[in-house]
Protein backbone atom coordinates (compact mmCIF):
# COMPACT_ATOMS: atom_id res chain seq x y z
CA UNK A 1 0.00 0.00 0.00
CA UNK A 2 1.21 3.46 -0.81
CA UNK A 3 2.01 6.68 1.42
CA UNK A 4 -0.65 8.43 -0.90
CA UNK A 5 -3.76 6.73 0.31
CA UNK A 6 -2.84 8.04 3.49
CA UNK A 7 -5.33 11.29 4.58
CA UNK A 8 -5.62 12.76 7.90
CA UNK A 9 -8.12 12.93 10.44
CA UNK A 10 -9.10 16.72 9.77
CA UNK A 11 -9.35 15.92 5.78
CA UNK A 12 -11.61 12.93 6.89
CA UNK A 13 -13.68 15.43 9.15
CA UNK A 14 -13.69 18.74 7.33
CA UNK A 15 -16.38 20.20 9.52
CA UNK A 16 -14.13 19.77 12.63
CA UNK A 17 -11.89 22.79 11.57
CA UNK A 18 -15.05 25.12 11.00
CA UNK A 19 -16.37 23.86 14.34
CA UNK A 20 -13.50 24.63 16.46
CA UNK A 21 -13.08 28.12 14.46
CA UNK A 22 -17.24 28.79 15.24
CA UNK A 23 -16.44 28.27 19.15
CA UNK A 24 -13.40 30.31 18.73
CA UNK A 25 -15.45 32.94 17.38
CA UNK A 26 -18.36 32.89 20.27
CA UNK A 27 -15.85 33.30 22.86
CA UNK A 28 -14.55 35.88 21.54
CA UNK A 29 -17.67 37.32 21.30
CA UNK A 30 -19.03 36.36 24.89
CA UNK A 31 -15.79 38.09 26.38
CA UNK A 32 -16.49 41.76 23.95
CA UNK A 33 -19.88 41.54 24.79
CA UNK A 34 -18.79 41.05 28.80
CA UNK A 35 -16.25 44.07 28.10
CA UNK A 36 -18.38 46.47 27.06
CA UNK A 37 -21.26 45.46 29.38
CA UNK A 38 -18.85 46.10 32.24
CA UNK A 39 -17.90 49.46 30.49
CA UNK A 40 -21.50 50.67 29.93
CA UNK A 41 -21.70 49.86 34.07
CA UNK A 42 -18.86 51.89 34.95
CA UNK A 43 -20.05 54.84 32.68
CA UNK A 44 -23.45 54.71 34.32
CA UNK A 45 -22.23 54.91 37.94
CA UNK A 46 -20.10 57.72 37.01
CA UNK A 47 -22.66 59.48 35.08
CA UNK A 48 -25.84 62.16 35.86
CA UNK A 49 -28.08 59.32 35.11
CA UNK A 50 -27.18 57.04 37.88
CA UNK A 51 -28.87 60.22 39.91
CA UNK A 52 -32.34 60.57 41.16
CA UNK A 53 -33.92 63.12 39.02
CA UNK A 54 -37.92 61.78 39.97
CA UNK A 55 -38.59 60.85 43.53
CA UNK A 56 -42.67 59.53 43.36
CA UNK A 57 -45.11 58.68 46.37
CA UNK A 58 -47.53 56.32 46.11
CA UNK A 59 -50.82 55.40 48.57
CA UNK A 60 -50.41 58.58 50.66
CA UNK A 61 -53.78 59.74 50.93
CA UNK A 62 -53.76 61.94 54.39
CA UNK A 63 -49.83 62.75 54.77
CA UNK A 64 -49.05 65.12 51.81
CA UNK A 65 -46.21 64.02 49.27
CA UNK A 66 -44.33 67.13 50.17
CA UNK A 67 -43.92 65.94 53.92
CA UNK A 68 -43.40 62.31 53.00
CA UNK A 69 -40.69 63.52 50.98
CA UNK A 70 -38.76 65.55 53.41
CA UNK A 71 -39.29 63.38 56.00
CA UNK A 72 -37.22 60.42 53.96
CA UNK A 73 -34.92 63.13 53.38
CA UNK A 74 -34.31 62.33 49.81
CA UNK A 75 -33.59 64.72 46.80
CA UNK A 76 -32.54 65.39 43.70
CA UNK A 77 -29.12 64.74 42.75
CA UNK A 78 -28.38 61.85 44.94
CA UNK A 79 -27.22 58.80 43.84
CA UNK A 80 -29.50 56.33 43.49
CA UNK A 81 -27.74 53.10 44.18
CA UNK A 82 -26.30 54.82 47.50
CA UNK A 83 -29.59 54.85 49.66
CA UNK A 84 -29.43 53.50 53.04
CA UNK A 85 -33.46 51.84 52.48
CA UNK A 86 -34.05 50.80 55.79
CA UNK A 87 -32.98 54.36 57.71
CA UNK A 88 -35.01 56.35 54.53
CA UNK A 89 -37.86 53.75 55.44
CA UNK A 90 -37.86 54.39 58.97
CA UNK A 91 -37.66 58.18 59.06
CA UNK A 92 -40.87 58.45 56.66
CA UNK A 93 -42.56 56.07 59.64
CA UNK A 94 -41.79 59.32 62.41
CA UNK A 95 -44.73 60.81 60.82
CA UNK A 96 -47.90 60.20 62.54
CA UNK A 97 -49.85 58.93 59.96
CA UNK A 98 -47.46 56.37 58.56
CA UNK A 99 -48.22 52.84 59.31
CA UNK A 100 -45.04 51.49 56.79
CA UNK A 101 -42.75 52.70 54.00
CA UNK A 102 -40.80 50.63 51.51
CA UNK A 103 -38.30 52.17 48.98
CA UNK A 104 -38.56 51.18 44.94
CA UNK A 105 -35.65 51.81 42.32
CA UNK A 106 -36.60 52.48 38.63
CA UNK A 107 -33.83 52.63 36.31
CA UNK A 108 -32.63 54.73 34.93
CA UNK A 109 -33.42 57.66 38.25
CA UNK A 110 -36.92 57.44 39.52
CA UNK A 111 -37.20 56.28 43.21
CA UNK A 112 -40.86 55.38 44.28
CA UNK A 113 -41.79 55.42 48.11
CA UNK A 114 -44.46 53.14 48.73
CA UNK A 115 -47.04 54.35 51.75
CA UNK A 116 -49.37 52.40 53.98
CA UNK A 117 -50.84 54.63 56.05
CA UNK A 118 -52.69 54.07 59.77
CA UNK A 119 -56.54 53.62 58.91
CA UNK A 120 -58.48 56.78 60.00
CA UNK A 121 -61.15 55.01 62.02
CA UNK A 122 -62.83 58.00 63.51
CA UNK A 123 -63.34 61.62 64.30
CA UNK A 124 -63.10 63.45 67.72
CA UNK A 125 -65.79 65.68 67.95
CA UNK A 126 -64.53 68.83 70.71
CA UNK A 127 -65.01 72.50 71.06
CA UNK A 128 -67.57 72.27 67.64
CA UNK A 129 -64.23 70.74 65.71
CA UNK A 130 -63.48 67.18 64.08
CA UNK A 131 -60.51 65.71 64.54
CA UNK A 132 -59.27 62.69 62.37
CA UNK A 133 -58.68 60.06 64.53
CA UNK A 134 -56.31 57.19 63.37
CA UNK A 135 -56.11 53.58 64.48
CA UNK A 136 -52.67 54.17 66.43
CA UNK A 137 -55.17 56.84 68.36
CA UNK A 138 -52.73 59.91 66.91
CA UNK A 139 -54.50 62.60 65.90
CA UNK A 140 -54.75 65.05 62.67
CA UNK A 141 -55.79 68.75 62.55
CA UNK A 142 -58.63 69.55 62.34
CA UNK A 143 -61.06 69.54 59.62
CA UNK A 144 -61.73 72.88 57.57
CA UNK A 145 -65.10 74.66 58.58
CA UNK A 146 -66.79 73.18 55.42
CA UNK A 147 -66.13 69.52 55.92
CA UNK A 148 -67.95 67.46 57.65
CA UNK A 149 -66.95 63.73 58.09
CA UNK A 150 -68.70 61.06 56.47
CA UNK A 151 -66.60 58.07 56.18
CA UNK A 152 -65.86 57.13 59.81
CA UNK A 153 -67.85 57.58 62.91
CA UNK A 154 -68.04 60.50 65.20
CA UNK A 155 -66.92 60.62 68.68
CA UNK A 156 -69.00 62.52 71.45
CA UNK A 157 -67.99 63.42 74.48
CA UNK A 158 -64.89 61.10 75.09
CA UNK A 159 -61.46 63.03 76.27
CA UNK A 160 -58.22 62.36 75.09
CA UNK A 161 -56.61 59.21 76.84
CA UNK A 162 -56.05 56.04 77.54
CA UNK A 163 -60.12 54.22 76.93
CA UNK A 164 -59.57 56.57 73.37
CA UNK A 165 -56.75 55.10 72.46
CA UNK A 166 -57.84 51.81 73.27
CA UNK A 167 -61.84 52.66 71.71
CA UNK A 168 -59.31 53.59 68.61
CA UNK A 169 -57.87 50.38 68.65
CA UNK A 170 -60.98 49.07 68.58
CA UNK A 171 -63.03 50.10 66.05
CA UNK A 172 -59.68 49.18 63.33
CA UNK A 173 -60.29 45.57 64.44
CA UNK A 174 -64.15 46.16 63.13
CA UNK A 175 -65.37 44.59 60.13
CA UNK A 176 -65.65 47.06 57.34
CA UNK A 177 -69.43 45.92 56.85
CA UNK A 178 -69.63 47.15 60.51
CA UNK A 179 -67.45 50.16 60.78
CA UNK A 180 -68.81 52.10 58.06
CA UNK A 181 -72.65 51.04 59.92
CA UNK A 182 -71.78 53.45 62.45
CA UNK A 183 -72.55 57.06 62.77
CA UNK A 184 -72.63 58.28 66.19
CA UNK A 185 -70.58 57.17 69.47
CA UNK A 186 -71.33 59.05 72.32
CA UNK A 187 -69.85 58.11 75.66
CA UNK A 188 -72.02 57.66 78.92
CA UNK A 189 -69.94 55.93 80.93
CA UNK A 190 -70.58 56.66 84.63
CA UNK A 191 -68.69 55.02 88.46
CA UNK A 192 -70.64 51.81 87.70
CA UNK A 193 -69.99 50.84 84.08
CA UNK A 194 -66.66 53.62 83.23
CA UNK A 195 -66.46 52.44 80.00
CA UNK A 196 -70.49 52.27 78.05
CA UNK A 197 -70.83 53.91 75.14
CA UNK A 198 -74.25 54.68 73.09
CA UNK A 199 -73.40 54.00 68.73
CA UNK A 200 -76.56 55.33 66.57
CA UNK A 201 -76.40 53.00 63.66
CA UNK A 202 -77.13 53.96 60.29
CA UNK A 203 -80.10 51.33 60.17
CA UNK A 204 -81.60 53.45 62.84
CA UNK A 205 -80.98 51.26 65.70
CA UNK A 206 -79.64 52.79 68.79
CA UNK A 207 -76.72 50.07 70.54
CA UNK A 208 -75.42 49.99 73.92
CA UNK A 209 -72.02 48.75 74.34
CA UNK A 210 -68.29 48.67 76.17
CA UNK A 211 -65.08 49.63 74.99
CA UNK A 212 -63.27 47.37 76.26
CA UNK A 213 -63.51 44.41 73.97
CA UNK A 214 -66.32 46.19 72.22
CA UNK A 215 -64.72 44.85 68.49
CA UNK A 216 -65.57 42.04 69.94
CA UNK A 217 -68.69 42.15 71.13
CA UNK A 218 -69.90 43.86 67.54
CA UNK A 219 -69.17 40.72 65.21
CA UNK A 220 -72.78 39.37 65.90
CA UNK A 221 -74.35 42.58 64.80
CA UNK A 222 -75.16 42.23 61.34
CA UNK A 223 -76.85 39.27 61.86
CA UNK A 224 -78.85 40.40 64.85
CA UNK A 225 -79.86 43.53 63.42
CA UNK A 226 -81.84 42.03 60.81
CA UNK A 227 -84.12 40.36 63.01
CA UNK A 228 -85.40 43.56 64.78
CA UNK A 229 -88.15 45.05 63.79
CA UNK A 230 -87.60 48.43 62.65
CA UNK A 231 -91.08 49.77 64.47
CA UNK A 232 -89.78 48.35 68.01
CA UNK A 233 -88.59 51.20 69.82
CA UNK A 234 -85.97 50.31 72.20
CA UNK A 235 -82.07 49.31 72.48
CA UNK A 236 -79.83 46.97 71.29
CA UNK A 237 -77.64 45.95 73.86
CA UNK A 238 -74.29 44.09 72.42
CA UNK A 239 -72.16 42.72 75.15
CA UNK A 240 -71.44 38.98 75.75
CA UNK A 241 -75.07 38.18 75.35
CA UNK A 242 -77.08 40.63 73.06
CA UNK A 243 -80.13 41.13 73.71
CA UNK A 244 -83.13 44.33 72.45
CA UNK A 245 -84.65 46.13 75.57
CA UNK A 246 -87.90 47.24 74.28
CA UNK A 247 -89.33 50.18 75.43
CA UNK A 248 -93.22 50.97 76.28
CA UNK A 249 -93.78 53.68 74.67
CA UNK A 250 -97.70 53.80 76.17
CA UNK A 251 -96.16 53.35 79.64
CA UNK A 252 -94.29 56.32 78.89
CA UNK A 253 -97.32 58.25 77.98
CA UNK A 254 -99.34 57.42 80.96
CA UNK A 255 -96.39 58.26 83.67
CA UNK A 256 -95.50 61.66 81.60
CA UNK A 257 -99.83 62.53 81.78
CA UNK A 258 -100.06 61.67 85.74
CA UNK A 259 -97.30 64.39 86.15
Amino acid sequence: MGNDKIVTLEDRMPSLKEQRKRKANRRLLFFLVMFFLLLLVIVYFQSPLSQIRTIEVQGSYIASEEEIIEASGLKQGDHIWNLNAEEIEASIQTLPEIKGATIDRQLPSTVVLHIEEHPRVAYLFKQDKFYPMMANGLFLNELERQEYPSDAPIIMGLDEGELLTEFAAELSLLPEQISERISQVFYNGGDNEPNEITLYMTDGIEVRSFIHNFSEWMVPYPSIAQEIDREQNGVLHMKMSPYFEQFDLEEDVEIEGEG
